[in-house]
């Protein structure tokens, strides 16, 4: 009706019919920006999702390539080198291309078992139709046990070829000579001091003067012995403990040596009383032995050559009250030392010399009745510092008496091996620095006797000296099969 009369206070029809219409417009134009919007806003997530999930994906399959590209390798040193197990010990491997002219070319790697974690255990292949157990004890350092590594009448045969050849009393008394030593290095007393005061407060305390003296003159001193001894040699006046710069000087160098066999000392009072033998695994030795090497290789997944250019088999006999203390299989390597066993390629003498042992692999060749087990008192510790090892007169070193307070003991059990590795990794597939949690010793055997067996693995952290040695190696035994070849 309003519309009809035309009030000017009213709105035609039509006209309100437009601006319904317009309003209507409006409205789904804005809905329609805002579906846009929401759609742009959806791609956007739904890209950066994906994304996230491809760069998750692709990471986990480096990881998986990198994990097969370690173990594949090994394998091929190891459990597929069947294949090489008829090459004598010293022929050169394949030809695999130019000598690596610096440390990045590098043509040889060290696979490295994975620990995962305390507990994790793996199956490994040893030997023809069976899988072993092999389970992770610590990380830190990298160590593993796999029981029934060998069986009964393969201990028994080792056991017998190492009386047959006859053991030797496992001495560590370092020869004579120190001074002579002292003055080729030309290190005053004051140097000597400094190097001794690991905490740098200017006194020589017991435990500082404890770990130099076992590690050079083989006897194991507690620290009452340690308190005698000064008495004896009038060499703390004070009677603090404690040694000062002007009180050090007044020692010769090999002071504590001379007092100590003039009173006479005990097998006890050694760094290791056992005895042992050497047995060699190249061609030509006992099947069985050459055998285990074989089984060692698989296990370590290294190159051949690497394993048989290393150490012979060594056979130890630990008799009722036999010890050996907490020590390292090897030794930190600097510029002035030189590795054992690659000292003929070195291109300089050096006077310090040790034992580049990459990995340890024991072997308990019978269960012990009572003790015998092998102690690893710090493994996985959180922190090591020398310093702590020797705490209110417990030290944790001293295999015959703080066993039960080392962090971590391996039962002896007939026919179980452990490995361990005595370096870390540089991260580039060689060797890295010592891993001073590997430090480690036997028991004192309460019952019983005690039978082990040790291979070590022989590797230069130096690689270029490694690789030197193998090829000198090589190059002797090419000439000598010539010259055996032509002349006999």
């Amino acid at each position: 009706a309003a519309a009809g009369r035309g009030d000017t206070g009213s709105v035609p029809g039509s006209q309100l019919a437009r601006h319904h219409n317009s309003a209507c417009v409006r409205t789904a134009a804005r809905a329609r920006v805002f579906l846009q919007k929401s759609s742009v806003c959806s791609r956007s997530y739904f890209m950066v999702v994906m994304v996230f999930f491809h760069v998750y994906i692709i990471n986990v399959i480096a990881l998986l390539l990198y994990v097969h590209y370690n173990n594949g390798q090994g394998e091929l040193g190891g459990a597929r080198g069947g294949e090489n197990s008829g090459r004598a010990p010293f022929d050169p491997p394949p030809h695999q291309g130019p000598e690596p002219r610096s440390r990045s070319e590098r043509l040889m790697y060290l696979p490295r078992i994975e620990g995962i974690r305390v507990g994790h255990v793996q199956k490994v292949s040893l030997v023809p139709d069976r899988l072993h157990e092999m389970r992770t004890l610590s990380l830190k350092p990298l160590l593993f046990e796999i029981p029934g590594f060998l069986s009964e009448e393969e201990c028994r045969l080792v056991v017998q070829l190492a009386q047959l050849k006859g053991l030797t009393e496992s001495q560590v008394m370092v020869p004579e000579g120190q001074e002579e030593l002292a003055e080729q290095l030309d290190l005053s007393p004051e140097e000597i001091f400094n190097l001794l005061d690991l905490n740098q407060d200017g006194q020589l305390q017991l435990q500082e003067i404890l770990t130099q003296s076992r590690v050079r003159d083989g006897i194991w001193l507690t620290p009452e012995n340690l308190r005698e001894i000064y008495t004896g040699l009038k060499a703390d006046p004070d009677g603090d403990g404690l040694l000062s710069l002007a009180e050090f000087k007044q020692l010769s160098s090999n002071a504590f040596q001379r007092f100590l066999q003039q009173r006479g000392v005990q097998s006890s009072q050694l760094v290791r009383n056992s005895r042992h033998t050497w047995l060699y695994q190249g061609e030509g030795a006992h099947h069985v032995l050459r055998e285990l090497q074989k089984r060692v290789t698989r296990l370590t997944r290294l190159p051949p050559q690497l394993v048989e250019l290393s150490e012979p088999l060594q056979v130890v006999r630990y008799e009722q009250g036999g010890h050996y203390h907490a020590h390292h299989d090897s030794g930190p390597v600097y510029p002035e030392t030189a590795c054992t066993h690659t000292r003929l390629a070195a291109n300089s003498s050096t006077p310090f010399e040790t034992s580049c042992r990459y990995i340890t692999v024991l072997f308990y060749l019978n269960s012990v009745e009572g003790g015998g087990e092998t102690t690893f008192p710090v493994a996985d510790n959180r922190t090591y510092e020398e310093m702590s090892l020797i705490q209110n007169d417990v030290d944790l070193l001293d295999t015959r008496k703080n066993c039960d307070k080392g962090n971590l003991r391996v039962t002896p059990t007939k026919g179980t091996a452990v490995l361990w590795y005595n370096y870390l990794s540089d991260g580039k597939g060689w060797v890295g620095e010592l891993d001073e949690y590997s430090l480690h010793g036997g028991c004192v055997v309460t019952r019983g006797t005690k039978w082990i067996a040790n291979n070590w693995i022989n590797v230069d952290p130096d690689y270029e000296r490694q690789v030197r040695y193998q090829q000198l190696v090589s190059q002797c035994w090419l000439d000598d099969r010539r010259f055996r070849e032509k002349w006999l």
